[in-house]
């Protein structure tokens, strides 16, 4: 992370888990996952794919200064899905290209990455990006976006604004 360890948080979006109904496995990994590459994951949560409930949380993480939230679940078509509207509802600007990385590295994996809906927003110092909800998916992405991260937020607080 060049010098500086950035906060992060993650909020594991599902029913189910929140509640009680389906052990969270992507949460843990994406925090753990975030931890080996430096991060200081200050914050973890699990809620429901409630676009109001969302919305909440991401306000919530990103007033408490956090510099990377990653959100898990919620980036499908089903009905139930709302993390990518509750993203764009509480972002000030859109940073596509995180989110369109993933969906285009991702479809070297699996076909079914370009059927993501995930989003990536800042919102005042904060950087969010959803995740897909599947563990393995979880992983793959964290990875495809590791190279960018550090340099995204270096350009947030206003540093390293050459390219």
């Amino acid at each position: 992370m060049k010098n500086k360890r950035y906060s992060a948080s993650v909020i594991t979006i599902s029913d189910k888990g929140a509640a009680g109904q389906r052990e969270d496995e992507s949460g843990p990994l994406a925090a753990e996952k975030l931890e080996a590459l430096g991060f200081k994951v200050i914050r973890t949560e699990i809620i429901p794919d409630d676009l109001e409930r969302i919305e909440t949380e991401l306000i919530s993480h990103s007033d408490q200064g956090i510099n990377l939230i990653v959100t898990s679940g919620g980036t499908g078509a089903s009905p139930r899905d709302n993390t990518p509207e509750a993203t764009l509802a509480v972002g000030e600007r859109e940073m596509p290209g995180l989110a369109e990385l993933m969906r285009f590295k991702g479809y070297d994996i699996t076909p079914y990455s370009v059927l993501s809906r995930g989003r990536s927003v800042i919102r005042k110092g904060s950087l969010i990006v959803n995740l897909p909800g599947n563990p393995k998916a979880v992983s793959e992405n964290i990875d495809i976006l590791e190279p960018v991260l550090a340099h995204a937020l270096r350009m947030l607080e206003g540093r390293d604004t050459e390219h």
